[in-house]
């Protein structure tokens, strides 16, 4: 991730008390550091749910557009001593801003990604937290829920296939490519790009196909087995295979 990428005119970036943040005034145009406090949109009646997991979510509702507020935390043991602080490496490599880059730049080429609202970190010495504003994406649920109420058709999996092969024809390498990340709505979208980067080609593609697979088989264990069978990951890779090349991003 680097600031040298071309943002456009309407991507705003403001130092705040402890930090900075990043936003898009084209989709937000009064974007303020209280958006990042879930207090802050409670009080206006304006939260909607939230979900819980390694990175707390909560979902907004607001007149002109539906949002998801995440806060990053750590996984693994390292949670129970940093939580949700990460080690300052400059601005531009914080968790927040570095993700918010990669998904403006994927949403400007007409990737199937939410929107990125605005981001922020605050920094405290060595150390920072960061948050990030998405679109919610209206009528998509998760692959792993989908896969809970009944068996996906073979062309649904195709599309899947198809969807991550122009990810991948772009040179992003999705850092946690699993059934969670993959939405299914109006067309297949990939979501949460903490950690993900544009990277030359390479065997990391199998790496997150075999990463998906994975999560795959642990989220259908214990469901009838129709739910994810050998077809539907064939039919996958089918749409893999025979998706239309994609031109490669350029860095300029």
């Amino acid at each position: 991730m680097s600031a040298k990428w071309p943002l456009g005119p309407w991507v705003k970036q403001l130092t705040i008390a402890g930090g900075a943040m990043l936003y898009n005034a084209a989709l937000e145009r009064n974007c303020q550091p209280g958006w990042f406090e879930p207090e802050f949109w409670a009080a206006q009646g304006c939260l909607s749910g939230a979900a819980r997991g390694r990175g707390a979510a909560h979902f907004i509702r607001t007149p002109e557009r539906e949002l998801v507020l995440r806060h990053y935390r750590r996984g693994g043991a390292v949670a129970r001593v940093f939580a949700d602080r990460y080690l300052w490496r400059g601005e531009w490599r914080t968790r927040p801003f570095a993700e918010w880059l990669l998904m403006h730049r994927l949403h400007r080429a007409g990737l199937p990604v939410p929107a990125p609202i605005a981001a922020r970190y605050l920094r405290d010495g060595r150390v920072y937290r960061g948050d990030i504003i998405t679109e919610r994406l209206a009528g998509a649920a998760a692959l792993s829920y989908a896969l809970g109420l009944a068996p996906l058709p073979l062309l649904t999996w195709i599309e899947i296939g198809r969807c991550i092969r122009r990810f991948h024809d772009l040179g992003v390498c999705h850092a946690d490519l699993n059934a969670r990340n993959v939405l299914l709505g109006e067309e297949v979208y990939l979501v949460d790009f903490d950690r993900g980067r544009l990277r030359p080609d390479g065997l990391w593609r199998d790496g997150n196909l075999v990463r998906l697979r994975r999560s795959l088989e642990k989220v259908t264990y214990g469901m009838p087995p129709e739910r994810f069978t050998e077809a539907d990951w064939h039919a996958l890779l089918d749409g893999y295979r025979s998706a239309p090349a994609t031109e490669p991003a350029r860095s300029a």
